[in-house]
């Protein structure tokens, strides 16, 4: 038999044969590293909507709430929360006991927000009642909230419009 034939009996891969394995393989995970960013991306932006959910419809208690007169107000003050802290609770002052209305359990950090050492509360714009929806501004009082996150999610939109 010739040198040829003995090699081809070993079962060997040739270099060639490596190198377009290889290079298939690096293919293949480039195509898959920005699929994978985007499903932690989408799972992140899904969680943000889920946290907004739950911060606007605690803000929106909180005000039905002080309509019906179970949290103080002063003349003038439009019954939304003055400061996020007071969805996490504000005296019923319906009740002879004094017991506590809680709107939240906690304050949601913003989950686009990755810097652990910035506090929940100021991951989060705040528009006041008195403020324009195009420009939210801070005011007397908590109206709405929106992330403070630069950028725009997967559908197009500012991370600020949402």
């Amino acid at each position: 038999m010739s040198g040829g034939a003995a090699w081809r009996r070993r079962g060997g891969f040739t270099i060639i044969e490596l190198l377009v394995t290889v290079a298939l393989v690096s293919i293949m995970a480039s195509a898959a590293i920005p699929a994978g960013e985007l499903i932690v991306q989408r799972a992140r932006e899904r969680e943000l909507r889920e946290v907004l959910r739950a911060m606007r419809a605690a803000i929106d208690e909180y005000k039905k709430a002080s309509d019906q007169g179970r949290i103080a107000r002063a003349v003038g003050e439009s019954g939304y929360p003055r400061q996020l802290g007071d969805l996490l609770g504000a005296r019923d002052q319906k009740d002879p006991n004094g017991a506590t209305l809680r709107f939240l359990r906690r304050l949601p950090r913003n989950p686009l927000n990755a810097d652990l050492a910035v506090p929940a509360q100021q991951t989060w714009g705040l528009r006041s009642y008195a403020s324009e929806h195009a420009h939210p501004q801070p005011g007397r009082d908590v109206f709405d909230v929106y992330p403070l996150t630069q950028g725009k999610g997967i559908n197009g939109v500012p991370y600020k419009q949402w």
